[in-house]
């Protein structure tokens, strides 16, 4: 059934993502694309786009477009349980021990290697969604200008995403 399929999924993904919904996309990519087959390249990457533009995480935005689009209402609510379903029993269990046990020099280690390793699978994401948004040498122009915006200026990302969509309609129609 595909419901539990998504839900099995989702919760894989949510389960192997530390670091946040950046990470997560490519192990998105791998589940949804690659090994169910249940969208394309170009819808999984316009998926994503929505997802950012959309209030909430990423990664939820995400699991609940791509359930939607997969298997509706009911597989939008399945692959979001299922990607939300690990943070939730974490942060419980984390909630109750992190007084206890964050000083530890284990979990201090521990998270020196888990930082560098999320960073790359946050550029990892990054190129992977640039390879197919990346389509001509005025995207180049479009994503290379919201990108100086958003380091140089003080702009809202929200700011910088209105003005790359109308600039987007003035030069693609």
């Amino acid at each position: 059934m595909i419901i539990l399929q998504l839900y099995m999924a989702f919760l894989k993904i949510g389960m192997f993502s530390i670091g946040g919904g950046y990470v997560m996309l490519p192990l998105i990519q791998k589940e949804i694309i690659e090994n169910y087959g249940w969208l394309t390249q170009t819808e999984f990457v316009d998926i994503i786009a929505i997802a950012e533009m959309t209030p909430g995480p990423v990664a939820i935005n995400s699991a609940t477009f791509i359930g939607y689009q997969t298997a509706g209402i009911w597989g939008a609510a399945f692959a979001t349980a299922g990607v939300v379903t690990p943070s939730l029993v974490l942060m419980v269990l984390a909630a109750k021990m992190i007084n206890r046990f964050y000083e530890n020099r284990w979990v201090q280690a521990a998270f020196g290697g888990l930082r560098p390793a999320v960073i790359a699978l946050i550029a990892g994401a990054a190129i992977y969604v640039a390879g197919t948004a990346i389509t001509d040498y005025i995207s180049v122009i479009f994503g290379l200008a919201a990108f100086a915006l958003l380091i140089f200026t003080k702009l809202h990302p929200i700011v910088v995403l209105a003005i790359s969509a109308v600039a987007g309609i003035i030069i693609y129609l």
